[in-house]
């Protein structure tokens, strides 16, 4: 009998796509602002290197045609570098974000409005300090003021996403360095950095739901959870493109806790924060676990 040769092909790596498609602080030999795709798959807590793709627009070609051109050619050279087609691509920019839409649509891409694109801010952050300031042409200072970002006003959580009780956690970053082994079923896991003090308390949020955290959790899951942020007396979830959550109000002794521990943790651990999601305070499973990044970019 024929024996069958092992199967020695790598499994394909999977991974969701952030995008962003924008001019840059470059003026061309034209007077043109120059204009980038920058595509970068979404790390996780695993540590492999991410996909990065980059390619220039004509400033004279920013459009959707363009784009779908230039996302076709991303998709092969992932493919041939071994990677899965993403299954969402997240878009940071809402001025750019029908445009991005109408492109992935005529590849069968699903785009997701959403800053929760930590990978490619910090691409970008390395981008703009160590490379845009040697290009020819790069502009030293911007052209005008920049705008204060509006900020929606906060709504109430809504009612499918909110638990039977809720408190603040803290977790030692070496800790969260083992949750990719943790029984969760919605997860969001970031790579965490290393430490000298692997003791550095990690703040978080924990909600309950007795009777139905899996549904809580895919909630949390489909909102996009970006960031907590302590503004007045009152916990904010920040999540999606733009969108503002109040969690809860808080009275003063603990929103002044709160906001010390958050900037604390922006401070020394790149903004690290969680959101868990469990049936009980005892329970030792998580129906959800997403890691978060408050970042000055976001």
């Amino acid at each position: 009998m024929k024996q069958t040769p092992p199967n020695n092909k790598s499994p394909k790596k999977e991974a969701d796509w952030e995008l962003d498609f924008y001019s840059r602080p470059i003026l061309e030999p034209n007077g043109k602002k120059r204009w980038e795709l920058l595509i970068s798959s979404s790390e996780d807590i695993s540590g492999k290197d991410p996909f990065r793709w980059e390619k220039r627009c004509p400033a004279n070609e920013v459009n959707s045609i363009w784009l779908t051109k230039a996302l076709s050619e991303a998709l092969t050279d992932a493919q041939e570098q071994g990677w899965e087609q993403p299954l969402k691509l997240r878009c940071w920019r809402t001025s750019m974000k029908t445009m991005v839409k109408k492109a992935a649509s005529q590849l069968g891409l699903e785009v997701i409005a959403s800053r929760r694109t930590y990978s490619l801010i910090s691409w970008l952050a390395e981008r703009e300090k160590d490379l845009y300031p040697k290009q020819e042409g790069y502009m030293a200072g911007p052209l005008a003021p920049p705008l204060s970002p509006i900020l929606n006003q906060p709504l109430p959580l809504p009612e499918a996403a909110r638990g039977d009780a809720w408190s603040f956690a803290s977790l030692p970053i070496g800790t969260l360095r083992d949750a990719k082994d943790w029984p969760i079923e919605f997860r969001g896991l970031l790579p965490i950095g290393k430490t000298s003090d692997e003791t550095i308390p990690i703040p978080g949020l924990r909600l309950f739901s007795k009777k139905r955290s899996l549904a809580l959790a895919g909630w949390i899951g489909g909102l996009e959870p970006v960031r907590l942020v302590i503004q007045g007396k009152q916990l904010l979830l920040e999540a999606g493109q733009e969108d503002r959550w109040l969690v809860t109000d808080l009275d003063e002794s603990t929103s002044v806790t709160a906001q010390k521990d958050f900037m604390d943790t922006r401070e020394n651990s790149q903004g690290l924060q969680f959101i868990a999601v469990q049936s009980t305070p005892s329970e030792k499973t998580f129906a959800g676990f997403w890691m978060l990044r408050d970042l000055p970019q976001l």
